[in-house]
């Protein structure tokens, strides 16, 4: 599970371990998996071109892009399921990452699923400019559709660092939010903060622990626990397992 024995501490952990640790063995299906960035707006930069760098790190991960989403159980309970990876780019949200969840969240409507996602980002791909803003929005109006009008339950899971647009976004949407403990939490860091506003930013204010008396979220969950509080949770929400027989 990616902690220490010694303190609890939950390291960082990739998309692959997280599916297997959520989701019961041989019910994943995965969806779009062959989904690729282009490179939109040209990108300009100085080190290597966009295109290359996201082939570096298709080749270093072992992934097509930021987000793995489809379709498993988590304790018998059929769920949609987005899980953001860190490693792919920062887990940054271009236009691909964002496709993917809009159509996870389309999916999930029209088949009636509890939805999970889990966050692990540093927000908006910058390589894609603007487009990468819109996903933000083309996001959320489809959780609108599924949480308003299907009056369906969805739950983000923020892992650190969950920051930038994916906090502007869907991070903060759900009906219930999780989150791990001790993850960064922000919209802008630390750093930015700082030299924009010349202030400095107290210590652990970012932490889930803080945020979480604020109000920000309402449950803080470590890993071991994190499948059955999900399943009670879509139990009560009226979400069964499937009948074994």
């Amino acid at each position: 599970m990616n902690l220490c024995e010694q303190c609890g501490y939950h390291l960082k952990m990739s998309s692959s371990d997280r599916i297997e640790l959520s989701i019961d063995p041989g019910t994943w299906e995965p969806m779009d998996e062959d989904m690729v960035s282009l490179d939109p707006i040209e990108f300009h930069s100085e080190e290597e071109p966009y295109q290359n760098r996201i082939d570096s790190y298709q080749r270093k991960t072992g992934l097509t892009e930021a987000v793995q989403t489809g379709i498993g159980q988590l304790n018998g309970i059929t769920v949609a399921i987005g899980v953001m990876d860190f490693q792919f780019m920062g887990g940054s949200m271009g236009s691909v990452v964002g496709e993917k969840i809009t159509r996870l969240i389309e999916y999930a409507t029209k088949e009636f699923l509890p939805l999970i996602i889990v966050c692990a980002s540093g927000g908006a791909r910058m390589q894609e400019g603007s487009l990468s803003l819109m996903q933000m929005a083309k996001i959320s109006s489809a959780l609108y559709d599924y949480q308003s009008n299907k009056k369906l339950f969805y739950v983000p899971i923020l892992t650190s660092p969950t920051t930038g647009g994916v906090t502007a976004s869907f991070g903060m949407l759900g009906d219930i939010i999780i989150a791990e403990p001790n993850a960064y939490i922000a919209f802008a860091g630390k750093r930015v903060i700082e030299q924009t506003l010349n202030k400095t930013v107290p210590e652990g204010s970012q932490a889930a622990e803080y945020l979480f008396q604020k109000g920000l979220f309402d449950l803080i969950v470590p890993r071991n626990p994190l499948k059955s509080v999900l399943s009670e949770l879509f139990q009560l929400h009226t979400f069964f397992p499937l009948n074994q027989n």
